[in-house]
C-alpha cells in the first residue's frame, strides 16, 4: 500500500498570542493535527524567514525562535523542541537544483510563523522539520513554481506547511476596541478566496499578480506574509479539492483565511 499524498496547507497564523489562547483559529489548527493522515516530515514556509536567497534549515535540534516582543512571559518560556532532518533539508537542496538552496546549519530554527502553529497541529513536537526561506529577492510567480516543484513531496509522506496571512497591515490594525474589517481587506481576501483554483498560465494567474487588485498593496504592503500561499497553490495538480478549514479578519486588517489542498 503506498502512502496517502499528503495535503498542502497554508495557515493564517495572525498574532503570536495564538500560542497561548484557545480560539477558533487555534483549535482549526489542532483539529487537523488530529485528522489528517500523520507526516512522515514535515516542509515548513514561514512569512518570517525573508532572506536573500533561499535557505533551509539543515541542523539536527532546530532551535525556537522569539521573533517578537512585548508579549507575556509565558509566550518566551514556551519552546517547540520538533527534531530538524538534515537529510531532508538536503533532499531539498536537491530537488530546487539549479536553484542555489544554503544548507543553514546554525542562523535560524523555527520562527513563531512556523512553530506557532504546528505547536498546536502537533503538541507533542515529534515530527521531523525543516523550514525553507523565502527569497525576497524573486518575484511572485517564482515562488509560485517553486511550490510546484515541492509538491513531489506530497508523493513522499511530507506534509507542506506554509504560514502567514493573505491580508496583513499592521500599520492600519485596530489594536483596541473596534475590530471591523476595512471595506479593501475584505476586498482582497474575496479577491483571494475567489481565485483559489484558478487554472492557467502562471505568468496569468490573478493571485500571482495580487498587487493588480485595488486592495493588494494596502493589503500587503510588503510580500512576505502573502507569499507563502504561493507555494500551497503551485503544488495543487488541479484536481484535488481546495477548502477552507478557517476563516475570519482580526483587527481589521489581519486576514485569517487557511486554505487546504488535498
Amino acid at each position: 500500500m503506498s502512502a496517502p499524498r499528503m495535503p498542502a496547507l497554508f495557515l493564517g497564523h495572525g498574532s503570536p498570542m495564538n500560542v497561548l489562547e484557545d480560539n477558533i483559529y487555534t483549535r482549526t489548527w489542532q483539529h487537523l493535527g488530529e485528522t489528517l493522515s500523520r507526516p512522515k516530515a514535515i516542509v515548513v514556509i514561514s512569512a518570517h524567514w525573508f532572506t536573500r536567497g533561499t535557505g533551509v534549515t539543515a541542523m539536527a535540534e532546530p532551535k525556537t525562535i522569539h521573533d517578537f516582543g512585548g508579549f507575556p512571559q509565558a509566550l518566551y518560556d514556551t519552546h517547540y523542541p520538533a527534531p530538524g532532518s538534515p537529510a531532508l533539508a538536503q533532499q531539498l537542496v536537491d530537488l530546487l537544483a539549479p536553484i542555489p538552496v544554503t544548507l543553514d546549519q546554525e542562523a535560524w530554527g523555527f520562527d513563531h510563523g512556523s512553530w506557532g502553529v504546528l505547536i498546536k497541529m502537533y503538541p507533542q513536537a515529534d515530527i521531523p522539520m525543516v523550514q525553507l526561506s523565502l527569497d525576497s529577492t524573486k518575484p511572485a510567480a517564482w515562488h509560485y513554481e517553486l511550490g510546484r516543484k515541492l509538491a513531489t513531496l506530497r508523493d513522499q509522506g511530507i506534509m507542506l506547511v506554509a504560514s502567514g496571512n493573505v491580508v496583513h497591515n499592521l500599520r492600519t490594525a485596530r489594536w483596541h476596541g473596534e475590530n471591523t474589517p476595512y471595506p479593501w481587506a475584505v476586498s482582497f481576501n474575496d479577491y483571494v478566496k475567489d481565485n483559489l483554483t484558478w487554472k492557467g498560465p502562471t505568468e496569468q494567474h490573478p493571485l500571482v499578480n495580487y498587487l493588480d487588485h485595488e486592495g493588494g498593496s494596502l493589503s500587503n504592503p510588503t510580500p512576505d506574509h502573502f507569499l507563502p500561499l504561493l507555494y500551497v497553490l503551485g503544488a495543487w495538480d488541479g484536481q484535488e479539492p481546495v477548502t477552507i478549514p478557517v476563516e475570519g479578519l482580526e483587527m481589521g486588517s489581519i486576514s485569517m483565511l487557511s486554505v487546504q489542498i488535498g
